[in-house]
């Protein structure tokens, strides 16, 4: 199984400003598009995630970094992969390319905290733990706040 899902998006107009350019607010959109669907790829699909077992992945840090614009009905292919797992967090890894040139336009990161529907912190459901397990994520190591390398 390959470690990252690919997204596919056309910009639609209301996504763009005055100059034809997105908005730099629905990269982050799209980021969450891909992360549904990186669930998806991995086994799973989050909405039964937060409803049958009460565990929701709340946004705690998110960054962009753009490289070009997209435009209006430009085609793109959102890639997403789990760049590092501890019992109560995630990170995911994003790269936003123009179709079919396979350009960069962007890069990103989020960072979640496993949650309750009440807001409360909570360890990763067992059930889950494999999907996000090496060779998808980085690990975090017990107590040491270090990262080990997961495969390809």
């Amino acid at each position: 199984m390959k470690n990252f899902a690919d997204s596919h998006v056309r910009v639609r107009y209301a996504e763009t400003d005055q100059m034809g350019v997105v908005y730099h607010g629905n990269y982050f959109t799209w980021f969450e598009i891909g992360r549904v669907e990186m669930c998806r790829h991995l086994g799973f699909e989050y909405k039964r995630m937060e409803i049958e077992d009460d565990t929701l992945i709340v946004v705690a840090e998110a960054s962009c970094r753009y490289k070009r614009p997209a435009r209006f009905d430009d085609e793109l292919v959102v890639r997403t992969r789990v760049t590092r797992y501890d019992r109560r967090t995630l990170r995911f890894g994003y790269e936003i390319f123009r179709q079919p040139e396979d350009e960069l336009l962007a890069t990103g990161e989020t960072t979640h905290v496993i949650c309750d529907h009440q807001g409360r912190p909570k360890s990763m459901p067992e059930k889950y733990r494999k999907y996000f397990s090496p060779p998808h994520a980085h690990v975090a190591a017990a107590g040491d706040g270090h990262a080990l390398q997961g495969g390809k």
